[in-house]
């Protein structure tokens, strides 16, 4: 599995993981402040989109993941 899909696994986990415990209506729900943490999620994705900077990435490159060799998202 490539560090971009990877990436993406994580974020959209991370996205629907702090959704779910922080809507009250949820059955999982702990806390409003999970919001916060998508909301963080959201903007590192934003910050990565425009600067290319992606800390998720170093770290799974060093732990030896592979980067895609073709273009991404299909084009």
């Amino acid at each position: 599995m490539t560090v971009e899909r990877i990436i993406r696994i994580m974020a959209g986990s991370f996205v629907l993981l702090s959704l779910a415990l922080g809507v009250e209506g949820s059955p999982i729900f702990i806390s409003k402040w999970f919001l916060a943490f998508t909301a963080f999620v959201g903007l590192n994705l934003l910050q990565s989109g425009f600067t290319g900077f992606c800390p998720p990435e170093r770290l799974l490159l060093k732990l030896g993941a592979k980067r895609e060799s073709g273009p991404s998202c299909g084009t």
